[in-house]
């Protein structure tokens, strides 16, 4: 079954930056969608970002102007890079994937961001 795993999560300081990436394995038919959502302690699962595979991207109001979304041609790898980082912006990373066989979701990966 398709496989998403994301990098790149860590620890930093206010007005820092990271970049985070997810790779898809086992991947046969192509993605519809892929994109990035966030989870903080005692909130809901957010929309940060998404990109189509025409190229189409969206962005939640919370990061625009901070954070980018992009791909890689094959459309088997997102990236999100994050600039400005916030302490706001600690939560839990997850990347999202959807072809025409169902829908996709990584592990998570944590980033926490010190005031």
């Amino acid at each position: 079954q398709v496989q998403l795993v994301e990098s790149g999560g860590g620890l930093v300081q206010s007005g820092e930056s990271l970049k985070l990436s997810c790779v898809a394995s086992r991947s046969i038919f192509g993605f519809y969608v892929m994109g990035w959502y966030r989870q903080a302690p005692e909130n809901a699962r957010e929309f940060i970002a998404s990109i189509t595979s025409g190229g189409d991207t969206n962005y939640a109001d919370s990061v625009k102007g901070r954070f980018t979304i992009s791909r890689d041609n094959a459309f088997k790898t997102v990236y999100l890079q994050m600039n400005s980082l916030k302490s706001e912006d600690t939560a839990v990373y997850y990347c999202h994937a959807r072809n025409n066989r169902g829908t996709y979701w990584g592990q998570g990966t944590q980033v926490t961001v010190s005031s």
